[in-house]
């Protein structure tokens, strides 16, 4: 009997251990670890954008001082909303960590404090009514999107659906 030249190679020391160790591993397993990983990372970085933005909110307040009061506190609101919108993301990804996967809601929920933002920080800036339409159009699917979410969520088995829709609540 002749061997191949695979099984000549693997009986050959390093390599045969080297291929039984790769094989051993489960790929799911690193690929958890990976991704939990990277979103340690991610989270890091937007608890640091987070505090940055505290800070630069906090040194925008000496606007109120060499500016018209309106323009100051346009700003500031307008910072506050955008770290508003990073809570949501940081809250979306913490959702992801624990959860390991990602809630519909909570995407929905970011985009609608982002557009909300968005839409805010147009009116202040005088933005034209088309751009106020379209921002419109989208905020009020979301919002569609998010109540449909809610009402026809699988996480929630039917009795208590129900139970919920006539107001009761069991512990």
């Amino acid at each position: 009997m002749t061997q191949t030249t695979m099984e000549q190679t693997l009986s050959n020391g390093w390599p045969k251990r080297f291929m039984t160790r790769l094989t051993g591993y489960d790929i799911t397993r690193v690929w958890e670890a990976g991704t939990r990983f990277i979103l340690s990372l991610l989270t890091l970085t937007i608890l640091l954008g987070l505090a940055g933005g505290v800070i630069k909110t906090f040194l925008d307040l000496r606007l109120l001082l060499s500016t018209v009061v309106e323009v100051a506190l346009r700003q500031v609101v307008v910072d506050t909303l955008t770290l508003l919108a990073v809570v949501e993301v940081l809250k979306t990804t913490l959702a992801y960590c624990s959860d390991g996967r990602v809630r519909v809601t909570f995407i929905i929920d970011t985009v609608l404090v982002v557009m909300l933002t968005e839409v805010i920080s147009r009116w202040f800036t005088g933005g034209e009514w088309d751009q106020f339409a379209i921002l419109g159009a989208i905020l009020i699917t979301l919002a569609l999107m998010r109540i449909v979410a809610v009402r026809y969520s699988p996480a929630q088995p039917p009795f208590t659906r129900q139970a919920n829709q006539l107001g009761l609540s069991f512990p």
